[in-house]
């Protein structure tokens, strides 16, 4: 295994908080393996960059030598993570669960050294404890200790209903790391309380406490919000590799050093003399964005489609030659005329109609080439075929 130093400055790397260094020091010390453990709950078939971030931390784990455990959460997803959210999650089926299940293995892999991995589920435990055994579990924590997390404090001091499962939550993804004896667990900041509850619970149950490791929450495209499917400010890593790159080129600019470090393997004396180029001007932030990008699609997609996606953005926006005859459509509508916000949501480009409007007013919609200010007009097929562009990324023609 590598000298201490060189591992800690590998693990540290994107690492905002430790609970606690010192501890996480003296386990290294030992010169033994140690048991990293992640906790994922498929609540969607999809994984966006945002879910790499803990994913590709755990693969330093694995290149440095470290047991790297994986638990796929087909339980606790039936409750769902209740951390960072003002609202209960809807309840998942046990068949929707199953078909994420597979869907974010295929996509884990991408990342994660398979022939380095332990993959477990943890209905394993969770499916053979009967009343009386889950009654002893949550017996070790009081009302009080629940309400030490944020969200949950939050919600009742502001009337916002908390069911009694989403108490239990933390005390499962705990429980976990008391059955696979964790001696680290990987998690985003708004992880901290379930990783805390673990600590706890493994000390009441005689174990040596995990340590707790983690990473910042990854801001989305939209600048200000976590990354979330449901606010469609994602990139998917199973995103085509033109869309990967010219997502990335839509980040503002005092992302892409926050993109490089969490996101890459650049080496990060690398990234810091890209960020005082950016921060005294002496290189244009895109030329380092399209770097950022070249490195993200080269890492999920190849070299090959790395360089491509480079050069379909240059060619379709940096050249302003728009290649719309690469992105055909039917007119598969029931009407012979449509609304602007139906033609949009048809493209997965917005879900309301609100969101279809503000793209227009913003001066975001092009019918062959020409802006439409008017969010009124209707789309007619009698008027196919015809070219159409949304924003920077969505453009295509539409035929008969």
């Amino acid at each position: 295994m590598k000298p201490l130093n060189e591992q800690l400055k590998i693990i540290k790397r994107g690492v905002v908080d430790i609970v606690t260094e010192d501890d996480l020091i003296q386990k290294l010390k030992k010169g033994k393996p140690l048991t990293i453990k992640l906790g994922i709950d498929p609540t969607s078939p999809d994984i966006h960059l945002g879910h790499t971030v803990a994913l590709n931390k755990l693969r330093q784990f694995q290149d440095l030598g470290h047991n790297a455990i994986l638990i796929i959460g087909d339980y606790t997803a039936m409750i769902g993570d209740p951390s960072g959210r003002m609202a209960e999650r809807p309840q998942l089926s046990k068949e929707i669960i199953s078909k994420n299940v597979k869907s974010y293995e295929e996509q884990a892999f991408k990342i994660l050294d398979k022939n380095k991995l332990k993959i477990v589920y943890n209905s394993e435990w969770f499916s053979k404890l009967n009343f009386e055994d889950v009654i002893k579990l949550v017996s070790k924590f009081t009302i009080a200790q629940m309400f030490e997390h944020d969200y949950f404090d939050k919600r009742f001091k502001d009337g916002i209903s908390i069911s009694l499962h989403e108490l239990i939550y933390p005390v499962m993804q705990g429980y976990d790391s008391v059955v696979i004896k964790a001696d680290i667990e990987l998690g985003g900041t708004d992880q901290r309380f379930n990783v805390i509850a673990g600590r706890y619970l493994q000390k009441e149950s005689g174990q040596e406490s995990q340590i707790g490791l983690f990473t910042p929450i990854l801001t989305g495209l939209d600048g200000k919000n976590k990354m979330s499917k449901s606010l469609n400010n994602y990139i998917g890593i199973n995103d085509k590799p033109e869309d990967m790159f010219g997502k990335v080129m839509s980040i503002s600019d005092d992302l892409i050093i926050q993109y490089f470090e969490l996101l890459t393997d650049v080496d990060i004396n690398e990234i810091k003399n890209m960020e005082e180029d950016i921060k005294s001007s002496r290189v244009n932030p895109m030329e380092i964005k399209k770097k950022l990008g070249f490195e993200i699609v080269k890492k999920y997609k190849g070299e090959k489609e790395a360089e491509y996606s480079k050069n379909y953005f240059e060619k379709t926006f940096s050249e302003k030659e728009i290649p719309y005859d690469e992105h055909k459509y039917k007119w598969n509508f029931s009407n012979d005329e449509i609304t602007i916000a139906e033609f949009m949501k048809f493209l997965n480009v917005v879900k309301t109609n609100s969101e279809a409007k503000r793209i227009v007013e913003q001066g975001g919609f092009y019918i062959n080439d020409k802006r439409i200010n008017d969010f009124t007009i209707k789309i007619k097929k009698g008027e196919t075929p015809f070219t159409f562009k949304i924003g920077k990324k969505v453009f295509g023609k539409v035929e008969k």
